[in-house]
């Protein structure tokens, strides 16, 4: 039964470039795959594009393509990617240049785009799922609307000799359901191989993870050569079955459990695993450990597909102003404890305008709100006050105030830091599948 190897280069845009090498001149793959948005990365990268027209595709493109693609091009490994962010376009002017400096002539490579739907958004009366706020009320906050969009365009991109895809916004599983699709032919509704094809992408699209990397917890759940980690490798068959494995002496571990975790990770109803192009079923998954760093995975089963696409609503929702500060020796946490209190009372006294606001010691209450008890006190702690405002100028003035402890404040304060930032927020809308149309557009180095 024909057999397809699929590697994972990526989990997120700013992953480990090593392990998609290893992947490349070890793993005897057929494609290559890149996951590396996430739905803030794509705001930014718009906010980025409308900077400048040329930027707004993944920072580490160029770093990526030079590492792998003469290793993918030799062994005629496919590479695809959603690296093209904001501007796939762009992406693949870059990419182009990329393959003809290291002598790459004649490589194939498509642009996919149609996932910027903001005009679109902004012409209908949609609410957003997570308040029910209508998307109107955002007014010219809205900096992007990008769709999910499914596997169409990138297998008709295979279909056409694509030896390099790069997306904008796409289903992370898609981009690893998408060569399956291509190379087995299956039908664009057998839904119980697309929801096994998308267990497939689910358990490869966050690269390390499965590996061992998020599951790893000293003590309970050791985790072997970390800082060589292994990213994961999907052999399919003709079936949709999946064997998760790695190459071999890479450092992690794939087994039965970080499987597990994985297929979990993000899902809150595992009957209904919606994407663009199926509801995936996951609740008949099994899971098997075949021999060290082989677990097979099948079981997925899928739904016909709702025909909306989720649309990710990048939006400008105030800023951020901080200030940090370290105290050390005895009584840091008193000495802490009295900088907070000083600057609370400050940011009152000079009346700096926050709507939300935290004081924290970190290492004792940053993090769940309430200090943790111990039982001698912390030999040194980090003051950090943060807060939300409606303007930069407001936040700035956070931090300004934490570096005033240097000499208005406890003794022996060091290390301060301060920043203000706008803040970037998403929610998301639903969208008729029928308003997005992607397309394809073909360069060769």
């Amino acid at each position: 039964m024909k057999t397809i190897r699929i590697g994972a280069g990526a989990g997120y845009s700013g992953d480990r470039i090593e392990p998609a090498v290893e992947l490349a001149e070890q793993g005897a793959l057929h494609y290559l795959v890149f996951e590396c948005l996430a739905e803030r990365t794509i705001a930014l990268a718009q906010q980025a594009k409308r900077q400048h027209p040329e930027s707004g595709y993944d920072p580490l493109l160029e770093a990526r393509l030079r590492a792998v693609l003469p290793a993918c091009r030799a062994k005629g490994i496919k590479v695809i990617t959603n690296m093209g962010a904001a501007n796939p376009e762009a992406a693949v002017r870059k990419a182009a240049a990329i393959a003809r400096s290291l002598g790459l002539a004649g490589l194939k490579i498509a642009a996919i785009t149609g996932d910027d739907v903001l005009t679109a958004v902004q012409r209908g009366h949609y609410r957003l799922e997570e308040t029910g706020d209508l998307v109107a009320d955002l007014a010219n906050r809205i900096i992007s609307a990008n769709a999910y969009l499914g596997v169409a365009p990138i297998v008709a991109a295979l279909a056409a000799g694509a030896e390099l895809v790069i997306t904008g916004r796409v289903a992370d599983p898609a981009l690893f359901l998408a060569p399956l699709i291509h190379e087995f032919g299956w039908a664009m509704d057998d839904w119980d191989r697309l929801g096994q094809g998308t267990v497939v992408g689910h358990l490869l699209e966050c690269a390390g993870q499965i590996t061992g990397g998020y599951f790893a917890d000293p003590g309970f759940k050791d985790v072997a050569n970390l800082a060589r980690l292994g990213f994961p490798i999907g052999e399919v068959n003709e079936q949709g079955d999946l064997i998760v494995t790695k190459v071999a002496g890479s450092g992690g571990q794939v087994t039965s459990a970080t499987c597990k975790e994985q297929l979990l990770y993000e899902i809150h109803d595992p009957n209904a695993y919606f994407q663009p192009d199926v509801v995936a079923d996951f609740s008949q998954v099994t899971v098997e450990e075949l021999a060290r760093d082989r677990v097979r995975v099948t079981g997925g089963r899928g739904k016909p597909k709702t025909g909306a696409l989720k649309v990710s609503i990048g939006y400008v929702d105030g800023y951020i102003g901080e200030g940090q500060l370290s105290y050390a020796g005895a009584g840091a946490r008193a000495r802490g404890q009295l900088a907070l209190d000083i600057v609370r009372e400050r940011l009152q006294l000079t009346q700096v305008q926050m709507h939300e606001s935290h004081f924290d010691l970190i290492g004792l209450n940053a993090l769940h709100g309430t200090e943790r008890i111990t039982e001698t006190e912390p030999y040194e702690v980090r003051l950090r006050v943060v807060g939300r405002t409606t303007s930069l100028a407001e936040a700035i003035r956070i931090g300004n105030e934490v570096e005033t402890l240097y000499t208005n404040g406890p003794a022996g304060g060091g290390g301060a830091f301060k920043a203000a930032r706008e803040v970037l927020a998403v929610q998301s809308v639903l969208l008729p599948e029928a308003l997005v149309q992607p397309s394809i557009q073909f360069t060769e180095a």
